[in-house]
């Protein structure tokens, strides 16, 4: 009878698969031992794999110029990346191993911008992008970043008087982008995204006010689908008006020269997950390209601004099982050293779901389980599994600790969460871990923080 946890996963899911193996009855994730980093740092822990950053990073640049090369495409493929999605120092410095560029969000984004300049992390002729609605401290910090010799500063300009503001802020000359209303999903609450300007006011904008204006070059148009990068009729239907808004506006603005597609390409969250990434590139190159040789005008060079896929997969969170309550006859709860609501919060507040697998046992006998975290809120539990809409997990001998995992959980959950602030219940922020690999490929490890004491909650709280 194969009712071994490891039975269950390889029956249900192919596995092992990339990223994940079972060695010796426990979990390797990309190659480490996780019960070897658990014995060492103990639990609950968070974890980040460095290599994993770069190798999103030059997957992307593998699909979109391997696309643009099979399309004979004639511009060029940017890599940017959405500083939201993690904000840490340590993704930065990989990222920007890989010859990118930077997208912020916020006027409180653009101190990363100056720190990582100091020492040459980014330079001055990097694209900076700044999206987002923008207030005095955000055209003050743009202004900042062009007088101290940025060349590629590109305010996104999010409304119409936008401009004015931002031409208040900096005498010189101002390269822009314009952000693109997209039409929401029609089974969505609202009509027209609140971000951008209105698809139809674009090219009367341009004409009227930008393009008489000798200190003000339109050189990006921006969009961004919501939902992200997926092969279905809304995805095309918004893609295409937004080539055709391009082409139309390329014909009398030769400055323009960036289509930005924003972000939106999926991590694997479970793992069933199933994404073709290669026929995804293929596709935007190929329609971008037709509707530009139909117009006759020069194909653009193309932006992403991937966030989640750069620094989602490089995450998890290790936890113990530390009580069993069986509260009737079919509920067995398994609590963990933590909460969900503090430490992934995406799990409670967006119903996410991440990848979630037992780090040790794998050959002991399974069974069915809730998940809940420690804190006194009745919403502090883990909702459900890729499993047949349920958790399993292995039963473990007597006196035995089982451990779990969620995997690919590196974006927003930091900064969603409040990392190092005050959380529900006073539950403090686990250490963090950072993983590399050396020149010889040997893993190493070091902790970038440790558990969040009593004394630092109590003096933020003013005691």
């Amino acid at each position: 009878m194969k009712n071994r946890y490891i039975d269950l996963i390889e029956q249900t899911f192919e596995f092992p698969q990339e990223g994940f193996e079972v060695i010796d009855n426990q979990l390797h994730f990309n190659e480490i031992p996780l019960m070897d980093i658990i014995e060492q740092y103990g639990t609950p822990l968070k974890i980040t794999y460095l290599p994993k950053i770069s190798s999103q990073i030059q997957k992307a640049k593998r699909l979109f110029n391997v696309a643009m090369a099979k399309a004979d495409y004639e511009g060029n493929y940017l890599y940017c990346y959405c500083t939201k999605s993690s904000h840490f120092e340590f993704v930065l410095n990989e990222a920007l191993k890989n010859d990118i560029h930077l997208e912020t969000s916020s006027a409180f984004d653009l101190p990363i911008i100056k720190e990582l300049a100091k020492t040459d992390r980014i330079h001055k002729d990097n694209i900076i992008l700044c999206n987002g609605f923008k207030r005095d401290n955000y055209i003050e910090g743009i202004a900042d970043l062009l007088g101290d010799g940025f060349k590629n500063v590109i305010p996104i300009l999010d409304n119409k008087e936008e401009l004015n503001d931002l031409q208040e802020g900096w005498k010189g000359e101002l390269q822009i982008g314009l952000r693109i209303a997209a039409e929401e999903e029609p089974n969505a609450e609202f009509y027209t995204s609140r971000l951008g300007i209105r698809y139809n006011e674009i090219i009367d904008f341009y004409k009227n006010v930008i393009a008489n204006n000798k200190n003000v070059k339109l050189k990006l148009l921006h969009f961004f689908i919501n939902t992200g990068v997926k092969d279905t009729a809304y995805y095309w239907s918004e893609l295409q008006k937004n080539i055709n808004l391009y082409c139309e506006l390329k014909k009398f603005c030769p400055d323009l020269e960036y289509l930005d597609i924003g972000g939106g390409f999926p991590i694997r969250t479970k793992l069933d997950f199933n994404y073709d990434y290669q026929y995804m590139a293929d596709e935007i190159i190929r329609q971008i390209k037709s509707a530009c040789e139909q117009r006759d005008v020069p194909e653009p060079n193309i932006i992403t601004e991937f966030g989640s896929f750069t620094v989602g997969e490089s995450g998890a969170v290790l936890f113990s099982v530390v009580g069993h309550k069986q509260q009737n006859d079919n509920e067995l709860w398994n609590m963990i050293d933590s909460s969900f609501i503090t430490t992934l919060p995406d799990t409670w507040g967006l119903k996410q779901k991440f990848i979630l697998l037992a780090i040790n046992n794998w050959d002991d006998e399974y069974q069915r389980v809730n998940l809940g975290g420690i804190t006194c809120d009745s919403d502090d539990y883990y909702i459900m599994e890729s499993i047949r809409n349920r958790v399993f997990l292995p039963k473990p001998a007597p006196g035995e600790t089982q451990y779990l995992g969620f995997f690919h959980t590196g974006a927003y959950q930091e900064s969603i969460g409040g990392y190092g602030g005050i959380q529900h219940c006073l539950i403090p922020a686990p250490k963090h871990v950072l993983i590399d690999k050396d020149e010889d490929g040997k893993i190493t490890t070091r902790l970038f923080a440790k558990e969040q004491s009593a004394k630092n909650m109590m003096k933020i709280l003013g005691y």
